[in-house]
């Protein structure tokens, strides 16, 4: 069954037709959580709630891009998240060096530029996407979820305008923020980088 016939189903009521849309959808709307909270749990809740919401308003689902749909929700879950999420302590850009094992980093590679590796290479990459994806962690809310959206899950500039519901203007200007701080953040710790890249 294809996806606009789950949704009109969905919309009448059909539980099963939307479990199956969760299904689709579930693993990339739980990794934008992730990249943008940091934190299996929190990132789990965010998608929980996301889907509640989306079930509760699916009717209110006018067509384009579910996905889109689906990824404001999410984002919106975890805006509430972190403007409510007292727990974590604020931190600089310049003590990210220290990692504790457990950071999102797993999807940082498009964001280095890939090369032929060996065993030392491969840890060098590592230690960098590790950095960046803690980096990422510190940029402001707007700018974290524009970048995990654009540089992690690789959606273009309408489909970031239209899932966080803001001009093209917005989202190229919250995007090139946030890539000059964590250049910065990568220029302060040259030691990071592929040698090619040190100035």
């Amino acid at each position: 069954m294809d996806e606009a016939t789950l949704i009109g189903l969905a919309q009448r009521g059909d539980v099963s037709a939307f479990n199956e849309l969760v299904l689709t959808h579930q693993a990339q709307v739980y990794n934008v959580a992730y990249r943008i909270m940091g934190d299996p749990a929190t990132a789990a809740d965010a998608t929980q709630e996301a889907f509640v919401s989306a079930y509760t308003h699916i009717k209110d689902y006018r067509g384009g891009s579910f996905k889109s749909w689906l990824l404001r929700t999410v984002t919106n879950a975890c805006y509430d998240a972190l403007r409510y999420d007292k727990r974590r302590p604020a931190a600089s850009l310049e003590g990210l060096t220290e990692g504790n094992g457990d950071d999102p980093e797993g999807d940082f590679n498009d964001f280095i530029p890939s090369r032929d590796e060996g065993p030392a290479d491969a840890a060098e990459r590592s230690d960098l996407r590790g950095f960046i994806a803690r980096a990422a962690l510190q940029l402001p809310p707007d700018q974290r979820i524009t970048f995990v959206l654009s540089d992690v899950q690789g959606m273009n500039y309408e489909e970031i305008a239209d899932a966080m519901r803001v001009s093209l203007g917005t989202v190229k200007s919250r995007l090139s923020r946030a890539r000059a701080k964590l250049r910065d953040a990568l220029l302060a710790h040259e030691e990071l980088l592929p040698d090619e890249f040190r100035q």
